[in-house]
């Protein structure tokens, strides 16, 4: 039976098992490898600061997404189709993993802050 997420080590299972299935997408992989260059020693941890952040209320990220996906975007654009496969991946890697109501926070959350990232940061 599928637990809840609950703690760091949770939220690094998650991360560590989207992004692996990520490097190698056919859709937005390249974005990663090809365009960002994204050095996943110095990646993968800010991510685990990122989303401990968003579900647990942690204060331990620092940065600013919307920035650098508007950079990205400048170099390779991004649309619907992107930001629709990388959602469709998440939402799978949370539930292959997990079940509860921090499960669902955490696509919700993943969710609106990729639609706030189309709507600003893309467009």
């Amino acid at each position: 039976m599928k637990k809840d997420i609950q703690n760091r080590e949770d939220i690094i299972k998650l991360v560590d098992a989207f992004y692996e299935k990520v490097k190698g997408d056919d859709t937005i992989g390249y974005i990663f490898t090809e365009v960002a260059h994204v050095n996943w020693d110095s990646h993968l941890p800010r991510m685990y600061d990122f989303w401990e952040n968003i579900l647990f209320c942690t204060g331990n990220f620092d940065g600013n997404p919307m920035m650098t996906h508007k950079s990205l975007n400048q170099k390779a654009p991004m649309d619907f189709t992107h930001f629709n496969r990388w959602n469709m991946m998440f939402n799978e890697t949370v539930d292959s993993l997990f079940k509860g109501e921090k499960a669902e926070e955490i696509k919700n959350r993943a969710m609106n802050i990729s639609k706030a990232m189309m709507d600003k940061a893309i467009n």
